[in-house]
């Protein structure tokens, strides 16, 4: 007869929950991965989602598929997210509005912090405020300028409403005691469109939406918000070297999961992405074409990111009323 003491079932129950994870992970994948992209083709998380998914076919064997599901913020894709079975084939990719949206949109029908959970956070680019070649503006003392002369008279497009180029050009305008108007834009396409057919004056979008444009000379860059100076920009100063220290503002991409999924398979998925975003062409090609740079770090650190993402932002949308399109 075998006996059993209450110690030794103790100790085996403390095992018994991270079976069926473990199980799953050693049988993951074991089907179609779905990527969900909650913004339309052609933007930069679509771009970086489709520039991940030949490699990550390849290293993990399987089909993966991009989604496009946008609306909202990218609120609507990320729902779908967080609503999705917790069994690795589903992923998220986002854009800095993922902070923003539980500060801007009430009554979202997901918690951002408990029902999706972090895998990597994939880069960072700053913003670049940008001019047509027709307006006089050359540098950002001559917007300042010309909106004390007229307040909001100076108008700038952003890719929407509570976009991280509206808060950080809100922000700009407190600090620096003017008012600019603010034209929303559904996406960096029609803001583009506008922008270098001189529609909208100035416009303001992360680098790697608006590298196209300047390299081509079609819209003139007046200032970046990043903490320093962009290799592709060294002529271009930032807007803290412009008399307004200490700003900083800057794009960021992200990977998260629906709340649950195996610890193990998110750490299979991360290292397989890593990996791939990690290639020598696509690391390069990240860095010159779309000026991100490239962190890829654990999810612990992501969610400390995160959440400073979403203090600092939720932030300057309370104090200025600022509500969804």
């Amino acid at each position: 007869m075998v006996h059993v003491t209450r110690r030794g079932l103790a100790a085996a129950a403390l095992f018994l929950p991270a079976a069926p994870a473990v199980l799953r992970a050693q049988t993951w994948p074991s089907g179609t991965i779905r990527i969900v992209a909650p913004f339309p083709p052609g933007g930069s998380v679509d771009a970086l989602a489709r520039l991940a998914q030949p490699g990550l076919e390849q290293r993990l064997g399987a089909t993966v598929i991009i989604e496009n599901r946008p609306g909202a913020s990218g609120s609507v894709g990320a729902n779908a997210v967080a609503k999705a079975p917790p069994d690795g084939n589903t992923w998220l990719f986002v854009f800095d509005t993922h902070a923003v949206n539980p500060s801007l949109i009430p009554n979202m029908p997901f918690d951002s912090l408990k029902d999706l959970v972090p895998v990597t956070l994939i880069g960072t680019a700053p913003m670049v405020l940008t001019a047509h070649p027709s307006q006089p503006y050359r540098t950002l003392a001559d917007v300042i300028a010309a909106s004390k002369r007229s307040p909001g008279s100076v108008a700038y497009g952003s890719i929407g409403n509570g976009s991280l180029g509206h808060l950080a050009m809100t922000q700009l305008g407190r600090r620096a005691d003017v008012r600019f108007n603010h034209i929303p834009y559904r996406g960096g396409g029609p803001l583009i469109n506008d922008a270098i057919g001189g529609h909208v004056p100035l416009a303001i979008a992360s680098v790697a939406v608006l590298a196209p444009q300047l390299t081509a000379g079609t819209i003139r860059p007046l200032a970046q918000t990043g903490a320093s100076r962009v290799a592709t920009l060294p002529d271009v100063p930032t807007i803290a070297e412009s008399g307004f220290a200490g700003f900083e503002a800057n794009a960021w991409w992200a990977v998260f999961a629906p709340g649950g999924t195996p610890e193990p398979v998110i750490a299979r998925f991360r290292r397989e992405l890593v990996a791939v975003f990690s290639e020598e062409r696509i690391r390069k090609q990240l860095a010159e074409t779309q000026q991100i740079s490239l962190a890829l770090g654990e999810p612990a650190e992501l969610r400390a990111f995160f959440q400073n993402q979403m203090e600092t932002w939720g932030t300057v949308v309370r104090e200025n009323n600022i509500r969804a399109d």
